[in-house]
């Protein structure tokens, strides 16, 4: 639409609301804005008892329902200007080119809006989890329509727009109720086998955080050139697994003092032959 256009719409539409008043007309009109008015009463009370049944987000369902009253109070004025004798056409499309140019301006905004609404239909996560987003990662402490705020584990509070979170691979490490802890060790060739294992274990069993099903797994994994690597797995609660492996962490060097067995590390020996 040109400007010459846009101004003759304009004045298309302002021209129109040289009316004809008369007591007919008013009747009609306050008829009409009275049975417009229960209308959108008894649909908006229904659009909100169907939310609320719903199981969407109380975020998602307060921007559907204010933004579906904003379309029938909007059809409302519609029927009314009709009414009075308003070119509702010309105002329709005038109204059509103002909101084209706001939606350019306001581009990114209704990216993140986007991502918003996936997200809060999508539930990929929820507030509490610790989530990893490309390169953000964080607890969840509320999500916007717009942006998704983190908080790091150093206490830093991160807004992410929404469509990078959409766009982005998403790893939830609080989406399950159990995750699994892996450790590996390594023990000098010269300790048995089963004499480390049997350490390990003792470890394991000690705490009664670790889960009993599924079993602890603990197998050999590697010869290394200085070393043999043992790999533990362990299930545990999701909120635990930090806690469990650090404590684990903690109390092997001690627990392999104590039984003879050596922690060895990469070195190369050299043996000189006259």
């Amino acid at each position: 639409m040109t400007a010459d256009q846009a101004v003759s719409t304009v004045g298309g539409v302002l021209s129109s609301f040289t009316l004809n008043i008369s007591v007919t007309m008013i009747i009609k009109v306050l008829f009409t804005i009275l049975i417009c008015l229960v209308a959108v009463k008894v649909i908006c009370g229904i659009i909100t008892r169907v939310l609320e049944k719903s199981r969407l987000e109380s975020t998602l369902s307060g921007f559907i329902n204010s933004m579906l009253r904003v379309v029938i109070y909007f059809v409302a004025v519609l029927i009314v200007l009709s009414t009075l004798g308003v070119d509702v056409t010309s105002l329709v499309a005038l109204l059509s080119v103002a909101g084209l140019a706001v939606s350019l301006a306001l581009q990114n905004t209704l990216a993140n809006l986007a991502g918003g609404i996936q997200l809060l239909i999508t539930k990929p996560f929820a507030a509490g989890d610790f989530v990893e987003a490309g390169a953000n990662s964080g607890t969840v402490h509320h999500i916007g329509l717009a942006y998704t705020v983190l908080v790091t584990p150093d206490n830093k509070v991160i807004h992410v727009p929404n469509s990078d979170i959409a766009a982005a691979r998403i790893v939830n490490y609080n989406g399950r109720e159990t995750r699994r802890v892996e450790l590996k060790v390594t023990a000098s060739y010269d300790a048995p086998i089963q004499t480390v294992k049997d350490t390990i274990l003792k470890l394991v069993k000690r705490d009664k955080r670790i889960h009993g099903e599924p079993e602890p797994f603990l197998r050999v994994s590697n010869y290394g050139n200085s070393s043999i690597e043992y790999t533990l797995r362990v299930w545990c609660a999701a909120g635990d697994y930090w806690g469990i492996y650090f404590d684990l962490m903690d109390a092997m060097k001690p627990a392999f003092d104590a039984a003879g067995i050596e922690m060895t590390y990469d070195h190369l020996n050299v043996h000189v032959v006259k």
